[in-house]
């Protein structure tokens, strides 16, 4: 297998219309393909949390397991988004601990929300990205959004697959 990989933005969390699911938008750094996975709303507060740079009162899940991941020396060294397979994305997460790399099977979910919290970078398989990768070629950010609108408008989470 391949280990080649394409970097990725986390442009935030969006909510579809009219089933109110979560998505969590990721853009092709230097394209113009997004890569929409839709998520669970625990997860979808999570990443708003932190992008939003909210601190809850207590640890969330995603604070705890990087609290829990430094206190053992390990950091969130990236997210690779590897699989889409029967509707179902699938990713690792990538620790680093003395030197040594450490991957962890994860829902793409919680391994974004994770890089959210600590700055590591988020990456995607290139077949996995052409195959579920949704094409805007419009520069302007607000033309991009209403696309992105739109598009939604006429698929189902079905058509994309999940997270849980």
């Amino acid at each position: 297998m391949s280990h080649e990989s394409i970097p990725l933005e986390l442009v935030g969390v969006r909510i579809e219309l009219p089933t109110n699911t979560p998505i969590v938008l990721l853009r092709e750094v230097g394209g113009s393909r997004f890569l929409p996975i839709w998520i669970g709303a625990a997860e979808a507060t999570a990443i708003a949390f932190a992008l939003e740079g909210v601190e809850p009162q207590r640890p969330m899940t995603h604070d705890l397991f990087k609290t829990a991941a430094e206190a053992l020396g390990a950091a969130v060294d990236r997210v690779l988004v590897t699989e889409f397979r029967d509707g179902i994305y699938y990713a690792d997460l990538v620790l680093v601990r003395d030197g040594q790399e450490v991957v962890i099977s994860s829902r793409p979910s919680d391994a974004i929300a994770l890089a959210a919290r600590t700055g590591a970078p988020i990456a995607v398989r290139p077949a996995v990205l052409d195959e579920a990768g949704v094409e805007i070629r419009d520069e302007d950010e607000e033309d991009e959004v209403a696309r992105f609108r739109s598009f939604l408008d006429e698929i189902e989470p079905e058509d994309f697959g999940s997270t849980r």
